[in-house]
């Protein structure tokens, strides 16, 4: 896992059971971007250089702006986006190399997102 991420055991104790649709909330806090289900955080992005590469990608995984500080987006996906996008949330961006798989992981993404009817609830 990337030192700039988090990523929870209940994130990924969540992909283990496939799932078309997950309702979930992107949003900024004074801390950084964070993804999360219901009460329970999936995902943080801290205020970094990285940080900020990986949440930035996190949003463009889910098919939606980086919302402002303060603000959230609710959004629903499957579980197999998720599972790209807590693989983009690890990814260490420092190294040239995790921009290969990145493009990869937001092909895989894009392509679940369309067909799976993932949608953003704004």
């Amino acid at each position: 896992m990337s030192a700039q991420t988090k990523v929870t055991k209940f994130a990924e104790d969540l992909i283990e059971t496939p799932k078309p649709h997950l309702r979930l909330r992107l949003y900024q806090d004074s801390n950084g971007l964070k993804l999360s289900m219901d009460k329970d955080l999936l995902i943080s992005c801290p205020l970094t250089k990285f940080g900020m590469i990986a949440g930035g990608f996190v949003a463009k995984a889910l098919g939606t702006p980086v919302p402002a500080l303060g603000e959230e987006i609710p959004v629903r996906i499957s579980t197999g986006v998720l599972f790209r996008i807590i693989a983009i949330a690890e990814l260490n961006y420092s190294k040239d190399y995790s921009y290969i798989l990145l493009e990869r992981l937001l092909e895989e993404a894009e392509m679940q997102r369309s067909s799976k009817g993932a949608v953003s609830d704004l």
